[in-house]
């Protein structure tokens, strides 16, 4: 399922590359009139409408690379300029499309370096739009502001739009890959508070244990009450360290359901699914509101890897969690590792569990905890 920022990108894209259909059309109308005014020959309009046609079916592909990377200049950017020259050339008041090649190259003169991508674009913009300016007004006699003018603006403003939306995109992009970093790096602090915290728990106690075992063994032949003294002690320090680690454990085991609500709703948005969250369970216990805690998470979790949801409703109420989702895709749904043992939880604390699709196209899952 595509998520968000990759919708975003190719939004942007279709955007783009319809606006440049709109243009082409418009240019191609432009020569068949002035064929058909006799200005130019067929031959010529021949020619011209080629050159447009190849500028504007390399657009789109030099327009989706430069969205991906930061590419170099390559054969098809000067094939592309060579197009639109050779149109221009026939129909020197057809040079519109010039700047839309001038911020194509903007975006591919984009480099690791600070100021050349800058420099670069406006030597080669100053130089390009000159050319074109001095060429139309020696061919049709036309005023140099008259030519220059719209040339510079239009140019500036071609170029200025385009590394524009390329930033959005490419702003987008770099936070969503931020908030999958930050979630990883969540993840891997917890592994090692966890780790840190197992080894205070039972590094000194396991480190005691081993003493008196070794100090009961030594003196099972020599004193046998100390040595049953000193593995009465080992079975003490033992059953106080799995205490210890049980209690642990169950810290971690324990949920906040409002948490969970909130980081599944960040999740299933991020994904690119809407999530409505109807929650009621301020009067839950806490071990109710725990259980649900992980019933929201084991849902979310195969929504994410089991369906291509776009729509994703949480409701609870009175201790019965439903999530529906509109993601099931057609193919006969086998309860996975993760909603099986979600389900021995339930039914062990005393609650129920279902996890189907309906005839509506939609999957749901129910769980219901003691009250």
């Amino acid at each position: 399922m595509a998520t968000r920022p990759q919708k975003a990108r190719k939004l942007l894209l279709l955007w783009m590359d319809s606006a440049m259909a709109l243009q082409a059309v418009v240019f191609v109308v432009v020569i068949v009139q002035h064929a058909l005014n006799g200005r130019i020959g067929a031959l010529q309009a021949a020619v011209a409408l080629a050159g447009q046609l190849g500028f504007f079916g390399l657009f789109p592909f030099l327009l989706s690379e430069a969205y991906d990377a930061r590419p170099r200049p390559t054969l098809k950017l000067l094939i592309a300029g060579v197009c639109t020259a050779v149109a221009m050339l026939i129909v020197p008041n057809h040079s519109a499309d010039m700047p839309t090649w001038l911020a194509a190259s903007a975006l591919w003169l984009s480099t690791a370096a600070l100021y050349l991508p800058l420099i670069a674009t406006v030597c080669l913009s100053v130089v390009v739009v000159g050319l074109v300016s001095g060429y139309v007004v020696l061919v049709t006699g036309a005023a140099w502001p008259g030519v220059l003018i719209p040339e510079v603006f239009s140019t500036v403003l071609t170029i200025g739009c385009m590394l524009l939306w390329r930033w959005i995109w490419w702003a987008i992009r770099d936070a969503h890959d931020g908030k999958e970093a930050k979630a990883r790096l969540a993840v891997s602090e917890e592994r090692l508070r966890f780790a840190r915290d197992l080894h205070d728990l039972l590094g000194h106690s396991l480190s005691v244990i081993t003493l008196k075992s070794e100090l009961a063994a030594k003196l099972a032949t020599k004193d046998e009450a100390r040595a049953a003294a000193e593995m009465a002690e080992v079975r003490h320090l033992a059953a106080e360290s799995l205490a210890e680690v049980r209690l642990a454990v169950d810290g971690y085991r324990t949920l906040d359901l409002d948490e969970e609500l909130s980081g599944v709703r960040a999740a299933l948005e991020a994904a690119g699914a809407r999530c409505v969250i109807d929650a009621r369970a301020e009067d839950l216990s806490p071990t109710a509101r725990t259980l649900l805690a992980w019933a929201v998470r084991e849902g979310a979790t195969n929504v994410l890897k089991h369906s291509k949801a776009e729509r994703c409703t949480i409701t609870i109420d009175g201790g019965v969690l439903e999530m529906r989702n509109d993601g099931v895709n057609g193919r006969s749904s086998v309860p996975g590792n993760g909603l099986h043992g979600l389900s021995e939880r339930l039914v062990t604390a005393g609650g129920s569990f279902s996890a189907e699709p309906t005839p509506t196209g939609e999957f749901v899952l129910r769980a219901a905890v003691p009250t």
